[in-house]
């Protein structure tokens, strides 16, 4: 019989698939290290292993001990199965900003959870990092974790990831992508590959909001790169000592926006369901694809699953309030959605001004067509009525037909968004969209500019 003694024999040896659509015009081989087939369904178990069993030795963790860790929820996940398998119990310091669902997961698998603020500096005693090592002290036979400078977070990686990536490339691999949080998996694959292969180029993707970008470049720790993101699970405000720059040879940063629109892609596009982080690393590769030849291969790494994210990222709602959803108004009809159920106002050439103005107040419009035997033949808008009555009170008596301008101009239902927006100007205010022989909309500049992100 063919079978693992427990689930953390289950831990690596994660599959390298290419990636196709969304890598589209990028002049090399994309290649996408899934860790979301560990159990935990992300690359943290591995070091969370690593650093229980590497506790276990030296004796810093004991039977029965309690594990404390500050987290975004994939380390702890990984703690938890390890925490379950040898008889520990869990206790996760998460900040407010982690999804529900990793913090319910969490709790399905027996860890307890204590939420703290983002918004409050490293040192300060509400952050993850404070409270963490507070609860360490207060509570007996306890061990604190610290994946940040533990370094058997990065062992783990130069021992697992690094190798299998290696032999899995044939040892053909020039670059490795990988967004960079704790430090672990970026330091220990990249000591490993460069040993191989000092060729070998390691991209570290950051997010705005975090020091590692700056840092690296100059060697200055500038506190006013620090400010609240949204992007989970890479970027820090801290140095931790598990991020090795010297093995590091660039840093791009990618904007919480990108990274949710293109974690979404690859889930539509090449059928991969996997985190934020992964959002952030594609989208820093692509940023970087003007450096890419065709001969090079590309390992980018996928570091958990999308069902953490569905209340969030995967949520339109969510993506909408934030202004971060990628609504394409591509079309007239697009732009008219709003008012598609209204008749469009008209009229005729022998009604009086006074009668347009009754209009534009009953409706609360400012340009309204003008018609002749069922056809468009000329237009008046608020500022036209403004200009003849400031200039001619009597000018309520003239029919429409003697104050009115040039007619809208009318597109088709699928006239692009370019095509509408090129045909405004000072003098023309509105634009017609015929849907049939008898139904037509009117676009104005509102709804141009409502659509515009």
């Amino acid at each position: 019989m063919k079978y693992y003694n427990n689930i953390l024999e289950t831990i690596g040896n994660t599959p390298l698939v290419k990636l196709n659509k969304i890598v589209k015009g990028v002049d090399a081989t994309i290649l996408a290290k899934v860790e979301t087939t560990n159990p935990g369904n992300s690359v943290k178990d591995r070091m969370a292993l690593q650093m229980i069993e590497d506790a276990e030795k030296d004796g810093r963790l004991k039977p029965g001990g309690t594990i404390i860790e500050g987290t975004s929820g994939n380390t702890g996940m990984g703690l938890a199965l390890v925490a379950i398998i040898k008889g520990y119990k869990l206790i996760c310091v998460l900040s407010d900003k982690q999804s529900k669902e990793k913090m319910d997961i969490l709790r399905a698998v027996g860890a307890e959870v204590h939420v703290c603020p983002t918004n409050v500096a490293p040192e300060d005693p509400r952050s993850y990092y404070s409270v963490s090592k507070r609860l360490a002290t207060e509570i007996p036979n306890s061990w604190y974790v610290n994946q940040y400078d533990n370094p058997s977070n990065t062992k783990a990686h130069y021992l697992t990831t690094g190798p299998e990536i290696w032999e899995q490339t044939e040892g053909k691999i020039t670059h490795f992508v990988v967004g960079v949080g704790t430090g672990g998996t970026v330091s220990g694959v990249g000591k490993y590959l460069k040993e191989q292969n000092p060729n070998i180029k390691i991209w570290g993707i950051d997010t705005y909001g975090s020091v590692f970008k700056k840092y690296h470049e100059t060697g200055i720790f500038d506190e006013n790169e620090i400010y609240p993101y949204i992007t989970e699970g890479i970027g820090e405000d801290i140095l931790p000592a598990n991020v090795d720059f010297s093995v590091i040879d660039k840093f791009e940063k990618v904007t919480d926006k990108d990274a949710a629109v293109w974690q979404r892609k690859l889930a539509k596009e090449e059928g991969i369901f996997v985190g934020n982080s992964a959002g952030s690393a594609i989208k820093g590769l692509l940023q970087l694809k003007d450096e890419l030849k065709p001969d090079d291969i590309v390992v980018v790494l996928f570091h958990d699953h999308g069902s953490r994210y569905v209340g969030k990222m995967f949520n339109d709602d969510w993506m909408r309030d934030r202004g971060f959803l990628e609504e394409e108004k591509e079309t007239a009809e697009d732009l008219i959605a709003k008012h598609r159920d209204k008749s469009l106002i008209k009229l005729g050439t022998e009604e009086l001004v006074s009668h347009a103005v009754a209009k534009m107040k009953d409706y609360d419009i400012a340009q309204i067509p003008v018609v002749k035997d069922n056809e468009f033949v000329g237009s008046v808008t608020e500022r036209d009525l403004f200009d003849a009555l400031l200039e001619d009170e009597s000018a309520r008596h003239k029919t429409i037909g003697e104050v009115m301008n040039k007619p809208f101009p009318i597109v088709e239902s699928s006239a692009s968004f370019e095509e509408v927006s090129k045909l405004f100007s000072e003098k023309n205010q509105a634009v017609l969209v015929k849907l049939s022989d008898s139904d037509y909309h009117i676009i104005t500049r509102f709804d141009i500019i409502s659509v515009i992100k």
